[in-house]
């Protein structure tokens, strides 16, 4: 696993949480990196992601209560959740671009568990 995500607990609805994900050098710099998630019995869905330029793209579910930010000098992205529904629970997985080192194929970190109560 070459994306090493962290950040993830149990949280009360209205509650915050900060993940952390950081890759090699090389995978940070391909391109797009981001959040996906998946909760219990439903597909992995996008969640937010941000460029090499800094460009983000988030899911209207997230809007205006997540942020997702980069440092490249710790090759390292943030997604601050705020405001946490329960619908927001789920396993969140780091993403980024695959390049020729993984025949394109996209690398994915282990996955931190959200939980948000009621």
């Amino acid at each position: 696993v070459q994306l090493q995500a962290s950040g993830g607990g149990l949280v009360q609805t209205g509650g915050s949480l900060r993940l952390s994900c950081t890759a090699p050098r090389r995978i940070f710099n391909i391109n797009a990196i981001g959040w996906y998630r998946q909760a219990p019995g439903q597909q992995r869905e996008l969640v937010a992601q941000i460029t090499r330029g800094g460009n983000t793209r988030y899911a209207g579910s997230v809007k205006g209560r997540f942020t997702i930010s980069r440092d490249n000098a710790k090759n390292t992205i943030y997604l601050q959740m705020n405001n946490l529904k329960t619908a927001d629970t789920g396993v969140y997985y780091c993403h980024a671009e695959g390049d020729h080192y993984s025949g394109y194929e996209p690398y994915w970190g282990q996955g931190t568990q959200v939980t948000v109560s009621s």
